[in-house]
């Protein structure tokens, strides 16, 4: 089951990927990545994890142990099952096409060239952070100068 449900996120994450980089940016396509992925792997990742913590499908950790995200050892414990590594892994994926979506709708507004967003976005979509950091980094280079009043 896990890794038909892993299989299937990732694939909603694919064409997500697949519509920013090489969709026309109207509003139908942006809709699409929006509530079809971003929401969807939402979804799937909620009831995961409710699951997960909760005990209710594939537990984590001995039946007594409470599940633990303020340490290392404790997040270690959720991921090594099956159901913890798909979470984990459909949280990435909801987080960084979100991401992606933003920087691909705010580099349109300011009328970046699509050869420029996609560098960006395939870092985004390979190590998320390091994508949004160039974004954020070449967006401020691409701002109005403000104004002393």
């Amino acid at each position: 089951m896990w890794d038909t449900i892993f299989s299937i996120n990732t694939a909603i994450a694919m064409i997500g990927w697949a519509i920013l980089l090489f969709a026309p940016r109207r509003e139908l396509p942006m809709t699409v990545v929006l509530y079809l992925g971003v929401a969807l792997l939402c979804l799937v990742y909620s009831v995961g994890l409710v699951g997960i913590v909760t005990g209710l499908f594939d537990p984590v950790g001995p039946a007594d142990a409470a599940v633990d995200f303020t340490t290392i050892d404790g997040v270690q414990t959720i991921f090594a099952s099956r159901g913890g590594v798909t979470v984990g892994w459909t949280h990435y994926l909801a987080f960084d096409l979100f991401a992606g979506l933003w920087i691909a709708r705010d580099a349109d507004a300011k009328n970046v060239s699509r050869w420029i967003q996609a560098p960006i976005l395939l870092a985004t979509f390979m190590a998320g952070p390091l994508g949004l950091l160039i974004w954020l980094v070449l967006r401020e280079t691409r701002r109005a100068p403000r104004r002393a009043d």
